[in-house]
């Protein structure tokens, strides 16, 4: 699945994915068993059943078996790698660090559940939406649930208190700075006049879709032996990766449309990407009818005109083209400052052929 090229190097990680996709299936088991329950929720009343707890299983293992590229556990266990190459004595065993995976994983996976509800999206990875399927009070309850549920995985290790006291620390921290950031987004997109400047959104994208990349090379490099001060420094440099791949999504929605998804729903959900604060910046006259057609689709839907027509007019300025250099110059750049070759070329082979 995952056969990168740099150098004449080839890096196969078709193996660690596979240990990564075991420890997920493990950590979050298509259905409920004696031991996974009682490590989830402790000694519970004799008259709840297996079958409550599905309802918290199944959306979330639904969504997960749709696939995803799992590259933020990835990134977790390629930073290990990094880490632990010059931390032999103080790093974690593999085994230990395999178990950690679900840490950002779940995130995500939470993170889609709710966000398809927030923007009241109909698809996720090609499907109708876990609300759409569920109901939005079981998908509300259970991605909330996986939040929590995540960080059994820390309870589990056989470390010392403080280090699971650092890992805990760094997961929370990094969660809300998810849900900060997603509180950015959500005014912006209610209130259609106000259109943040280039800053405002870069500092937003950094907390809502930067701080998985930032948990998982944190996570990662302070498993493989990096003191906390060291292992952020890393976690600096992969939110600002992950800040280029979400501008590179913006451009996608607006030109091919994102995987799943249909072309355009960014405009449905009245979000001021990149590429629309670029052309209002440069066509400050054009912010009006640019809330008019994002009103109008929000309204109407995905297949009403508004939508093709806020792209043509997004198209005069050349901002896609503009977003899509910013976001790919993001990347390169900082996947210099990893001391990996691996982590840079996963990095370098996720950018799309179109934007290299």
């Amino acid at each position: 699945m995952y056969n990168y090229n740099m150098n004449k190097t080839t890096f196969d990680f078709s193996e660690i994915l596979n240990k990564i996709e075991a420890a997920l299936c493990t950590t979050l088991p298509e259905s409920a068993n004696k031991d996974w329950t009682h490590k989830s929720f402790g000694d519970l009343d004799k008259n709840i059943t297996f079958s409550h707890i599905q309802n918290l299983i199944e959306p979330n293992q639904k969504l997960m078996e749709l696939g995803g590229k799992r590259w933020r556990p990835l990134l977790l266990i390629l930073c290990y790698q990094m880490a632990k190459k010059l931390n032999k004595t103080n790093a974690l065993s593999e085994e230990q660090v395999y178990s950690l995976t679900p840490l950002v994983e779940f995130v995500h996976t939470a993170s889609l559940i709710h966000d398809d509800i927030e923007d009241n999206s109909d698809l996720r990875r090609g499907k109708p939406a876990a609300y759409i399927t569920y109901g939005m009070d079981t998908a509300l309850n259970a991605g909330s649930w996986l939040y929590f549920e995540a960080p059994v995985c820390i309870n589990s290790l056989e470390i010392s208190a403080e280090k699971k006291l650092q890992l805990y620390q760094v997961y929370t921290k990094e969660l809300r700075k998810l849900h900060l950031g997603q509180a950015m987004d959500i005014f912006w997109h209610r209130n259609p006049e106000i259109f943040p400047s280039d800053d405002e959104y870069l500092a937003m994208v950094k907390s809502k879709t930067g701080t998985l990349a930032s948990l998982a090379a944190i996570i990662g490099c302070t498993a493989g032996g990096f003191d906390i001060d060291e292992a952020q420094k890393f976690g600096e440099i992969a939110a600002n990766i992950g800040i280029g791949f979400q501008i590179i999504d913006d451009v996608i929605n607006l030109t091919t449309g994102n995987v799943g998804k249909k072309r355009g729903d960014d405009i449905v959900e009245r979000k001021k990407s990149l590429p629309v604060l670029i052309h209002a910046q440069k066509y400050p006259e054009d912010k009006k009818i640019i809330a008019k057609y994002m009103d109008d689709a929000s309204k109407n839907g995905i297949n009403c005109d508004s939508v093709e027509a806020c792209i043509k007019l997004l198209e005069k300025s050349n901002c896609i083209n503009d977003a899509a250099k910013l976001g790919t110059k993001l990347i390169k750049e900082n996947c210099k400052l990893f001391n990996s070759d691996s982590i840079t070329q996963l990095f370098l082979s996720m950018i799309p052929e179109a934007f290299k």
